[in-house]
């Protein structure tokens, strides 16, 4: 048994979603849209299905998919990608995590962790034989700065792994802060991972900026996407890694040991969503913004302090600044059992010198949802009232 992941906790998200289930409370907690998703990716997955190939595909993607990643970022990102050699298909952007970390970091490299972090980075880098070293952001701003920099960057970092936009901080990282990340990236020759799952989820008229367009980082960035994040479809588990030849054929090759493919038909409706005009893709963040709006607002007339949301499926609430002394752990069970709707409380985030006063909130559901889990926020917030 690797004792790695023998200690290690079921993660809060299957946690909590598992009490919701159990006890029937409204799940505000874990990413997943309730809407069934853009149809016509769907009906593409459908005819290819039954059209199409269903056997194995080639190893880094269907051709017409790798084409379409490496078109849509040109059109969207400005990013000239080779879909020949600079674009890898993998069952998830999970999985795309798994290969880089695993290809990249040998025992004893120092892997710089990005606090509050997605929750399977830390076990990844630990199974890799990297050391974990960490920046740690906090509320209301969630900014890295020059001194956090320095201080966790050694001679020793060899890797960083790069969340933007940051679940679960609703945050977006500016062009500055990256400027900053990747300046020491290239000074110390360390790649980063850049996890942009979110990137199409940024709202407010505001601009997604991918690291690898920054100077220096053309040839030492791996960008992780998600067909499952930019089209509500998260069940599907497509998404892809970017890199320059030289990476990507390293990473090609522990992909090619953890799930080899991904399921064709999937594939190529990813490459149809890809194509989508413009419209669908303003649409899609118009709806997601107002969907935050309606639950900020309904949450801050029951009497909490909302954080802001620049992008991704969530919003956090300020537990001290709603007038809540208690942790966001305590909150989280007892408004999960007692008000019968479920959170996730930030503190889970962190590996260490957790921020325990935030738990976050996905508004990636009907208005009927929505109203419910506000309905039963004001329960919660009720009970922890002297």
């Amino acid at each position: 048994m690797n004792p790695i992941y023998a200690e290690m906790p079921t993660t809060i998200f299957e946690a909590m979603s598992a009490l919701a289930r159990e006890l029937g409370a409204i799940n505000l907690g874990q990413g997943f849209p309730d809407a069934r998703g853009p149809e016509s990716v769907i009906e593409a997955a459908v005819t290819a299905l039954r059209e199409g190939s269903n056997q194995y595909p080639p190893m880094p993607g269907l051709p017409e998919l790798r084409r379409a990643v490496a078109d849509h970022y040109r059109r969207h990102q400005d990013i000239d990608l080779d879909w020949t050699s600079e674009v890898t298909i993998t069952s998830g952007a999970t999985e795309a995590l798994a290969a880089a970390i695993l290809a990249l970091v040998r025992p004893g490299d120092e892997v710089l962790l990005i606090q509050p972090m997605y929750d399977a980075y830390l076990p990844l880098v630990l199974r890799a034989g990297g050391v974990p070293r960490f920046a740690r952001l906090a509320p209301p701003d969630w900014r890295i700065d020059a001194a956090m920099l320095d201080a966790a960057f050694t001679p020793a970092t060899r890797l960083v792994i790069l969340n933007n936009p940051v679940n679960p901080s609703a945050s977006l990282f500016d062009a500055a802060s990256l400027a900053l990340l990747a300046e020491r990236a290239v000074a110390h020759d360390a790649v980063v991972i850049s996890d942009e799952v979110w990137e199409h989820l940024v709202f407010d008229g505001r601009r997604h900026l991918p690291i690898m367009a920054l100077p220096g980082m053309r040839d030492r960035t791996v960008k992780i996407g998600s067909a499952g994040k930019i089209f509500s479809l998260t069940g599907w588990k497509v998404g892809w890694m970017c890199a320059s030849p030289a990476l990507s054929r390293v990473l090609a090759k522990a992909h090619q040991f953890l799930t080899f493919t991904t399921p064709p038909n999937l594939q190529a409706a990813a490459a149809h969503g890809l194509a989508l005009p413009d419209d669908y893709f303003h649409e899609m963040r118009a709806g997601y913004a107002r969907s935050r709006d309606r639950l900020a607002a309904g949450l801050a007339d029951a009497g909490y302090r909302v954080l802001p949301s620049a992008g991704t499926y969530f919003l956090s609430v300020d537990l001290p600044g709603s007038g809540i002394a208690a942790d966001d752990v305590t909150f989280a069970e007892i408004a999960v059992r007692e008000a019968g709707v479920a959170t996730i409380p930030v503190s889970a985030f962190y590996a260490e010198d957790a921020v325990r006063g935030v738990v976050r909130l996905c508004f990636a559901k009907q208005d009927e949802t929505i109203d419910a889990g506000i309905a039963r926020m004001a329960i919660a917030r009720g009970l922890f009232e002297s």
